[in-house]
């Protein structure tokens, strides 16, 4: 199972934004390891939301909030089996939450 542990948990997500009107999409920037689960928009950025299976560093979403070559990404949401918090603009959730995020994005100023 811990093979397979990362791209279930992708898939419950996934199938939770689509649940809530959003579109999914996946970001690989090519001769890279940089890439991304998902991203989502709101009225003034975009959002990308990266799902861990373990409570791990999430290094392609820092670096794409730290990056000047992304001017509209300026915090992040990562998904993870925890609490909540907040770190580096990474807003972090646990995965049962997923199904309040456009809520939670229409409530907060981004």
């Amino acid at each position: 199972m811990n093979v397979y542990k990362g791209a279930l948990y992708e898939n419950v997500i996934a199938e939770a934004l689509c649940k809530q009107g959003y579109g999914l999409f996946y970001y690989k920037k090519n001769n890279s390891t940089l890439e991304q689960d998902f991203f989502v928009r709101t009225k003034k950025s975009l959002v990308p939301v990266e799902v861990k299976s373990t409570n791990g560093r999430a290094k392609s979403l820092v670096t794409l909030i730290k990056s000047d070559s992304y001017p509209d990404i300026t915090t992040g949401i990562k998904l993870i089996h925890g609490n909540v918090g907040f770190e580096n603009n990474i807003h972090t959730f646990p995965y049962f939450c997923a199904f309040l995020l456009k809520r939670y994005l229409a409530d907060v100023e981004w």
